[in-house]
């Protein structure tokens, strides 16, 4: 699952970032809104994970423009504005969910897979995680492959082009 972080802040972006690699998903930072609109729209991506106060564009104007275009990507919006006015705001223009900053990385990562569960249905299968073929074994949600047996045994992370 590719998910799109829209934030200007690099600590808090490489913090979800890499939080959000170790649980299998694959993310790309952005940190300006016309970027994030770009991005967002191209149909490339599961999930947006949008701040409120980008630089070029707010994530307000990027959560519209989607809208307004038919994106149908499921949006979080993570920011320190925390009034009830914004969370409402950003509720009925269109968001998935508002969360407050600071927010533990756990409820973050609760929301995105609440998002993926309602996306493919609440009834659906799970999907299968690994494929294997002789001694070759790969996880399709964390892309490592495993070659090998026993003490030849090998794990290589892949890319998720590979």
């Amino acid at each position: 699952m590719r998910i799109l972080i829209a934030e200007d802040e690099p600590r808090i972006s490489r913090f979800v970032a890499r939080g959000l690699k170790a649980h299998g998903y694959t993310p790309t930072v952005v940190e300006d809104g016309i970027t994030a609109l770009d991005y967002a729209s191209s149909g490339e991506f599961d999930l947006l994970v949008l701040d409120v106060g980008l630089p070029r564009m707010d994530g307000f104007a990027v959560l519209r423009a989607l809208r307004e275009m038919g994106a149908d990507i499921p949006v979080l919006m993570c920011t320190a504005r925390d009034s009830v006015a914004d969370t409402v705001h950003g509720l009925e223009g269109g968001a998935d969910a508002y969360l407050a900053k600071p927010f533990r990385f756990e409820e973050l990562l609760a929301r995105i897979k609440l998002r993926v569960r309602e996306r493919n249905g609440a009834g659906a299968q799970p999907t299968r995680e690994t494929c294997a073929l002789g001694d070759l074994t790969l996880n399709l949600r964390t892309r490592v492959a495993t070659v090998g047996v026993g003490a030849q045994k090998r794990e290589v992370e892949r890319s998720s082009r590979e």
